[in-house]
């Protein structure tokens, strides 16, 4: 019996029924006030209740809702006592950006920016009225039906009080003893159904305009974008460092000479570095301390990921033609992921072997061109990993064009990106 009336009772142990009936008898607070300021009676008939109610209040709650900042105000209390816990105090920015926050609570899609149009104030006069208008109903009902409570539990002892109530006492002592804890029931179950209606109200009227949410959409596309750049980093820069490191080891063990083990330590070390550095800027962007993360590599520093190709054995023959120092930021950090995730796929897949880099800036184009010689008794395949595949996403988004694959006897990486 306690399992089938659990799912009806587990809404009358949640904290969130009663905000929202704390919520809705506030909407009918600007009535109140008119009531004894209009009417300037202590008992109101029912028609002048239903003039303060329905006519007299409308205009100011309108002329309201052309402030800005009150969109905002209801907002922020609609969050707080609709949709309470941990999520009723996330930003608007990202409550949209997301779906869940750290705790699991859903996002209660409510605005908390103010109205930046017409539309939005428009909205928020509607949902003024039909907090009034709701309010107003629960305050009816609440009073009728706790009064009407109190009226059945004095019946057992003397005469009840029933002015203003609409339901009457039965004359039976015993009957409106059994009907005590019925008015008071369903005062909740209605206070649960009109919770629910509320929230579902304020998602519809106070929810983000098209504004906010191309807004919040172009904040989760720029945040999508930065994490597939950051995983392209980290798999450039972390992947260049353990291949040169491998490679390093492999030749050291081979040669079995002390003072070329002693250069390759060097080198492996040195790539560690740098790809520690390469990591704690990542680190510090997906941390989003205050402090400014160090700058990444740009193709001004090419020759660091040269000497580390060397110092792993390949021949590198490179020609640098034009103002490379003059390229763009962006344009220059890309170049060089791209440098590192070719040499990065020399080594791997093709060892210490000669090692062609052509990098040329040539007006409104970069054109970069990595070409090795494939070792004996191997032969291209055309296909590629991921990381070539990272080269072309990130020549695509820059509005360039990257082609991999075999060239002749050779396998080559070129890639031509736009300066604009």
């Amino acid at each position: 019996m306690l399992r089938l009336l659990r799912p009806w009772l587990r809404p009358l142990a949640r904290a969130v029924t009663y905000t929202r009936w704390l919520h809705l008898l506030m909407g009918m607070v600007v009535a109140v006030v008119c009531a004894f300021v209009f009417t300037g009676l202590h008992s109101p008939s029912p028609a002048e209740w239903a003039l303060t109610v329905f006519v007299v209040p409308v205009p100011l709650l309108v002329a309201a809702a052309m402030v800005p900042a009150v969109r905002r105000a209801e907002g922020l209390q609609a969050r707080l006592m609709l949709f309470p816990g941990a999520h009723a105090r996330v930003s608007t920015r990202d409550a949209h950006a997301r779906v869940r926050d750290a705790h699991g609570h859903e996002d209660p899609g409510v605005s908390t920016a103010p109205a930046a149009s017409w539309r939005d104030r428009g909205r928020t006069a509607v949902w003024l009225v039909l907090r009034l208008e709701a309010g107003s109903a629960m305050w009816f009902l609440t009073t009728q039906l706790l009064g009407y409570s109190l009226a059945l539990v004095d019946s057992s002892a003397e005469e009840p009080d029933q002015s203003g109530l609409l339901l009457p006492t039965t004359d039976w002592a015993w009957a409106n003893a059994l009907l005590v804890p019925v008015p008071a029931l369903a005062l909740l179950g209605v206070v649960v159904v009109a919770g629910k209606g509320m929230a579902l109200a304020a998602r519809r009227f106070l929810g983000p305009s098209p504004a906010e949410r191309l807004a919040a959409l172009e904040t989760r596309t720029e945040q999508l974008l930065q994490r597939n750049r950051i995983a392209r980093d980290l798999h450039d820069s972390i992947g260049h460092a353990l291949t040169v490191a491998v490679v390093q080891a492999g030749a050291a063990r081979a040669a079995g000479d002390p003072d070329f083990s002693d250069r390759a330590l060097e080198a492996i070390e040195e790539t560690g570095r740098a790809a520690l550095e390469d990591l704690d800027r990542v680190l510090r962007v997906l941390r989003e301390e205050d402090r400014e993360a160090s700058a990444a590599p740009t193709l001004a520093d090419a020759e660091r990921l040269l000497d580390s190709a060397r110092a792993s054995g390949a021949e590198v023959d490179v020609e640098v033609s034009g103002p490379v120092e003059r390229v763009p930021g962006p344009v220059s950090r890309e170049g060089y992921r791209m440098l590192q995730e070719s040499l990065t796929n020399v080594l791997r897949h093709s060892g210490p072997v000669p090692v062609q880099v052509r990098i040329t800036v040539d007006g409104a184009r970069l054109d970069l061109s990595v070409r090795n010689a494939l070792p004996p008794g191997r032969t291209a395949t055309g296909r590629a990993g991921s990381g070539l595949r990272g080269v072309r996403e990130r020549a695509t988004l820059l509005g360039g064009r990257a082609t991999t694959g075999p060239h002749g006897d050779d396998w080559r990486v070129h890639v031509e990106l736009p300066l604009g």
